[in-house]
């Protein structure tokens, strides 16, 4: 990858927690805000890429998006078309949530209308207050297993993913937090959403920018022309990164977008 011209520019990504909004502060600040505004202004598409469910995105005063990928782009639209509907196929569900019993770990089921879950433990419920969602017991978590799921949120540890999926080859673990972790479709990712992000739209890669911070982000970031860590990212997103920025809590892309004249 190399950096572009940001004359070229014409569509941006952005991951959230730990990227738009610092993990500390839990809100855009003003400044963060007022970047997105000029970046609208100058006729940049605004693209939210997140691991977060459509209905737990956050909605920022004087700021519409133009498009979402949402449980790491498997599930992409704007506001008028789906763009992208891509669930784990179901026996791999199936056979995950047989994975996670074997750890003693509760699964939570992600779907475009429910998330529920078979059972809560302290690592999925902080995860899910990370985005201010709390955990839904299914009534019938067996019913929901068999509906389309986007994505399985699951508490856990690096050592497990390889079991977590195993025998499903239709799924692939992501994770951007070292307590739990994000199950997807194993032909997704946010790499693949923003291609497809890009066809709607008829951009080239050349023309896109991305901010992540979390491994669920690489993808992302080596999908486009020009891929900034965040300051607070991992150093392996930082690596794959073409440039690293400053921090969230440092306005890192408020500066990058300023001192590059996108705003």
């Amino acid at each position: 990858m190399n950096l572009q011209n940001e004359k070229a520019i014409k569509i941006a990504f952005f991951d959230i927690d730990g990227t738009l909004i610092d993990m500390n502060r839990k809100n855009i600040s003003d400044q963060m805000l007022d970047c997105l505004i000029r970046l609208k202004e100058n006729d940049i598409i605004l693209c939210i890429a997140t691991g977060r469910p459509p209905a737990s995105v956050p909605h920022f005063p004087g700021i519409e998006f133009d498009a979402f990928l949402t449980f790491n782009a498997s599930y992409c639209f704007t506001k008028d078309n789906i763009i992208l509907s891509n669930p784990i196929p179901s026996s791999d569900v199936q056979q995950i949530i047989t994975n996670a019993k074997t750890i003693g770990r509760p699964v939570a089921l992600a779907g475009t209308r429910q998330i529920g879950a078979n059972g809560i433990d302290d690592d999925l419920t902080e995860y899910f207050a990370i985005s201010k969602q709390t955990i839904d017991i299914a009534d019938d978590f067996e019913a929901l297993a068999q509906d389309e799921i986007y994505q399985i949120m699951v508490g856990c540890r690096a050592a497990d993913h390889d079991l977590l999926v195993k025998n499903a080859p239709g799924a692939k673990v992501t994770a951007w937090w070292d307590r739990a972790a994000d199950i997807i479709p194993s032909n997704g990712g946010k790499g693949m959403g923003v291609g497809k992000i890009l066809s709607y739209y008829g951009l080239t890669r050349d023309q896109a920018i991305a901010f992540g911070d979390g491994s669920n982000d690489i993808e992302m970031l080596e999908a486009v022309g020009t891929g900034v860590a965040m300051g607070n990212a991992t150093e392996n997103v930082k690596q794959a990164a073409d440039v690293v920025c400053g921090s969230a809590a440092e306005e890192g892309i408020y500066h990058y977008c300023l001192d590059h004249h996108l705003i």
